[in-house]
């Protein structure tokens, strides 16, 4: 073999060595290796009401499929549609502060997760489900507990946004419209950024076929809406179904959606589902956990739950 060409695979080589090196390291860093982040903004006013310290337990009554006190009420109830298992949680608070969020191992960052049962149960919930899985991604909004984490732009299409606000209101929107210093400012106490919004002021917003990036159309998912104030109360519902096992098919988003409007949603929206879609009560997760391939709880980076 000539020089020229034991130079020219030597070179050849060479770059693939470091092209192998090269996607090992993003898909590490996109997948496995955690980072803790830092803020890029600061507290609100009244971020205090959610100071993580104040969390107490639950002294309330639970039986098997509900939870009242003075402040909160829960009931969960299951129901079987387009061929699938799903669970849902009506709830009534008499303010926006029992309605939270928690971070994995209680840092916000990329790629540091845990069981959705284990942040349930460090932070005292009555009830969670996990979150937006924000810690996957670099970009989308992030506000949380009235602390904002980070303001960059979605890199999805038409992606949507979803805000809730100081006096419980939810709104959906796109980040290309409204920039999250702006959300912020007008009050949001939390900001979640994985959608698409299902409900939008009493109207399904998806349509028939659409999904979330290259999703299966059939999914376990994880969805959180908002229902007209009742008796005083702050009326809300978390659902989640089951999906990819041979008793339940899962839902597509435009089935999901269709839920939440018989329910009586004014606004829903779309959280991480698949292997990540979680319901957790006093003590136990209620859904069928799965990936499709094993039974388990898959670890993700946050949950919203409700609590003190």
């Amino acid at each position: 073999m000539s020089k020229f060409f034991k130079k020219k695979y030597s070179w050849a080589a060479v770059f693939s060595a470091v092209l192998t090196l090269f996607t090992v390291f993003v898909l590490l860093d996109t997948f496995v290796i955690s980072k803790a982040g830092d803020l890029d903004g600061t507290k609100s006013d009244n971020a205090g009401v959610y100071d993580p310290q104040t969390i107490q337990k639950p002294t309330g009554t639970f039986t098997e499929n509900s939870y009242e006190d003075e402040n909160i009420s829960v009931t969960l109830t299951q129901k079987r549609k387009y061929e699938t298992e799903i669970y849902i949680a009506d709830i009534k608070i008499k303010d926006v502060s029992y309605l939270k969020t928690a971070f994995a191992k209680d840092t916000y960052g990329r790629n540091i997760t845990s069981r959705t049962s284990d942040m349930a149960e460090e932070n005292n919930a009555i009830i969670a489900i996990n979150g937006d899985y924000y810690g996957f991604r670099d970009y989308g909004y992030v506000v949380r507990n009235g602390v904002y984490y980070r303001g960059v732009k979605s890199q999805e299409k038409d992606a949507e946004t979803l805000a809730i606000f100081e006096d419980g209101t939810f709104k959906i929107f796109s980040d290309t419209d409204i920039s999250c210093d702006e959300i912020y400012a007008d009050g949001a106490v939390q900001v979640f950024s994985f959608g698409p919004g299902l409900i939008n002021n009493g109207e399904i917003s998806v349509v028939e076929g659409e999904e979330v990036g290259k999703a299966l159309a059939s999914n376990p998912r994880t969805a959180i809406g908002m229902l007209n104030d009742e008796d005083g109360m702050l009326h809300y519902v978390f659902l989640v179904s089951d999906g990819r096992t041979d008793e339940s098919k899962g839902l597509s988003l435009y089935q999901l959606a269709q839920v939440m409007d018989e329910i009586g949603c004014e606004y829903a929206y779309n959280l991480d589902g698949g292997g990540s879609a979680t319901m957790w009560f006093n003590g136990r997760v209620v859904n069928v956990t799965t990936d499709g391939k094993s039974f388990r709880e898959r670890k993700v980076s946050d949950i919203v739950y409700i609590g003190y």
